[in-house]
């Protein structure tokens, strides 16, 4: 089968290739990094760090390890072996050449202090989701039913395999959430962490509520706390922070917590089969969850950061606001296929606040299929929104 042509490919090529002696990609486990830096940069040996004799090699011995690679080479988790930084610093000091190295790693560790240490200003971060909607619209000319999207959610094996969804979202829960995670964090109690990301994905769409989680699971605040970042640091879960202009004092301070992958969620969630989702209490959120996290693709996918933001006071709430320079879009999601006129409530309450800022950029996402421009918001579906918000 022919290889997706990722969205993000044009940035990196484009952009950072002239530029940088070290790009970075991080992202999910599975969300298809090495076969986009192989795509990108198919000259390039690739050396996969997980495995041992490699992992062994480079951390016994650093500078021999890079100079089997004069050109430069890709180095696949390359959090395996954190030292090799420090050593690929003095070579593209030296050097000067564009994009030698191409790393990649499944944990967030441009927020770790070996990047920020080792290679500030050498290497440009981005972060590389599963597929988009767009992304599985325009390579495999298909339209999957919410339900279907909501349960298989978007990691790439499952489409570009066409494999059961439910073992293979089952099995990256086994292997990496409690496996891995369990490994990196020394957590002790495996039956503890499994309940924990299961009531993570019962709080989809909520405020975060540390305290109310640990009082649930009899463990202490800081306990959930490291928990939390840990799921961040391994893009398991994304924290949608609240948006502030110092407007009212009433605001909530906390993010809403989402999932980058909304399958991995329903799975977690115990859903079986995608008619579950017709009805299923969880649905309002997960849709919401879809939405808000590809805006989120498409943000990284043209090298911006996420800007994404929820408004949240003692009287309105507004799912998403969409930050563009000065300019603040303001986005409800409803996974109703009908238009209510409640549904605009929000969004005017909060143009009212914010007037220049929103200048009529309202939005409703929804499930239903009809296009309308409203005088009080532009009503686009789930696949067209990103697009409608992004043209205006």
């Amino acid at each position: 089968m022919e290889t997706i042509q990722r969205e993000i490919s044009k940035f990196i090529k484009d952009e950072l290739s002239r530029i940088y002696p070290v790009i970075t990609i991080t992202g999910p486990r599975q969300s298809g990094k090495t076969t986009l830096v192989k795509q990108l940069f198919p000259e390039k040996p690739y050396v996969n760090l997980e495995r041992l004799d490699e992992r062994e090699f480079a951390s016994a011995d650093p500078l021999r390890f890079l100079k089997q690679f004069p050109e430069g080479v890709i180095l696949d988790e390359v959090q395996q072996v954190p030292d090799l930084l420090s050593y690929i610093q003095a070579i593209v000091d030296e050097e000067k050449i564009k994009a030698k190295f191409i790393l990649t790693g499944s944990q967030n560790f441009a927020l770790m202090n070996t990047i920020s240490q080792s290679l500030a200003g050498r290497t440009a971060v981005v972060h590389l989701l599963p597929f988009s909607l767009s992304e599985i619209v325009a390579h495999y000319k298909i339209h999957p039913s919410l339900e279907d999207l909501l349960y298989k959610g978007f990691y790439p094996r499952i489409y570009d395999e066409k494999a059961n969804a439910r073992i293979i979202l089952s099995d990256y829960i086994q292997t990496y959430l409690e496996k891995d995670l369990r490994d990196w964090s020394r957590i002790q109690d495996l039956n503890l962490f499994r309940k924990f990301i299961k009531m993570c994905a019962a709080r989809i769409g909520q405020v975060l509520n540390t305290k109310n989680i640990a009082d649930d699971l009899g463990v202490s605040h800081v306990t959930i706390k490291k928990w939390i970042n840990l799921l961040e640091l391994s893009f398991i879960v994304y924290l949608l922070p609240p948006f502030s202009a110092n407007i009212n004092k009433q605001l909530v301070k906390s993010p809403k917590l989402y999932f980058y992958d909304v399958g991995l969620a329903s799975q977690l969630l115990g859903i079986e089969r995608p008619e579950q989702l017709v009805t299923h209490s969880m649905r309002g959120s997960l849709f919401e969850n879809l939405v808000i996290i590809e805006f989120l693709k498409y943000r990284f996918n043209s090298g911006k950061q996420a800007n994404l933001y929820f408004y949240k006071d003692k009287s309105k709430e507004v799912d998403l606001i969409y930050k563009d320079a000065e300019e603040l879009s303001a986005i409800e999601i409803k996974s109703s296929n009908r238009i209510k006129d409640e549904y605009f409530n929000a969004l005017d309450y909060f143009e009212k606040l914010f007037p220049r800022e929103v200048s009529g950029r309202k939005y409703l996402a929804y499930a239903g299929d009809k296009a309308q421009d409203r005088s009080r918001a532009c009503i686009a579906n789930y696949y067209e929104i990103v697009d409608r918000v992004n043209k205006a």
